[in-house]
């Protein structure tokens, strides 16, 4: 198996809304993105699927050296392999890359974020970074381009907290800021021990207020002329705007159960906004 191939069947595994967006883009950058992706899913599985965080820190610790084998062009790993190629031509920062590894070790060190601003540093390390590297993948010839990639990132990152509020429960997690949850008179045995109430129910309708607004700023600072260049992240937000329309219709009862879309709902959702914009 190529290292392309291994990030392909990375990716595809994922069942990941991202996946369906790298569809539509031409063969060079589509290698890229994937890549890229690929390399996000490993060192995140390198954290999620550890049970020991010492060993999970020992292989961020290695990452960190592939990465840097991987700058001096002596990559091991299929997924660095894949991305050596892509440095120069997307203008891929081997610090954005390792910023990425940070992020990923902050879920080792901290379980809980006391408010909003703290919870937007943690989302810069492990979506606004990425957004910014997809987004010079994509085409991007304007600084405010890379302003709305990182803000996109964000919205992104609150969607899958939104999404995942039960699941990182069960990992001891909690990223809804403390004072947050103070505000809204729930506290952190109701998360952890998946209890629903109105209460909770009007926490999460304020989280889906502030992501749909995340997004809708994201948009403002994208500049017409590389709107047709990042339709990738463009689809995106649609399959993810969808996500949170969803989770809203059905009560937010997330604490206990995954909603999700259809993977030929996603993949409608991305055709209609390549070809409609």
């Amino acid at each position: 198996m190529s290292p392309d191939d291994y990030c392909q069947q990375k990716a595809a595994q994922s069942g990941s809304s991202f996946y369906y967006s790298f569809l539509f883009l031409p063969a060079e950058r589509r290698r890229a993105i994937t890549a890229l992706y690929a390399f996000c899913r490993e060192v995140d599985d390198t954290v999620d699927e550890c049970t020991d965080a010492a060993v999970a820190r020992t292989k961020l610790a290695w990452w960190r050296k592939e990465i840097g084998a991987m700058q001096a062009g002596n990559p091991t790993h299929p997924v660095t392999q894949a991305l050596l190629p892509h440095l120069q031509p997307f203008s891929i920062d081997v610090k954005h890359l390792l910023a990425i590894v940070d992020g990923m070790e902050m879920d080792l060190d901290q379980t809980r974020y006391l408010d909003f601003a703290g919870l937007q540093r943690y989302c810069w390390h492990v979506a606004g970074v990425v957004g910014i590297l997809s987004a010079g993948i994509f085409g991007s010839t304007r600084p405010e381009t890379l302003q709305y990639a990182e803000k996109l990132g964000l919205a992104f990152q609150m969607t899958n907290i939104i999404r995942d509020v039960g699941e990182d429960a069960r990992k001891g997690r909690i990223y809804l800021p403390v004072n947050e949850l103070q505000q809204f008179n729930v506290t952190a045995a109701d998360v952890l021990n998946g209890r629903h109430s109105d209460n909770f129910v009007k926490l999460m309708q304020f989280q889906v207020e502030r992501a749909q607004a995340l997004y809708d700023a994201a948009f403002a600072l994208l500049p017409a002329a590389d709107r047709r260049a990042q339709r990738p992240g463009l689809m995106m937000a649609a399959i993810y705007r969808s996500l949170l329309t969803e989770i809203e219709s059905d009560g937010f009862h997330v604490l206990n159960q995954r909603i999700s879309l259809t993977p030929i709902r996603k993949l409608w959702l991305a055709w209609k906004t390549y070809v409609f914009g």
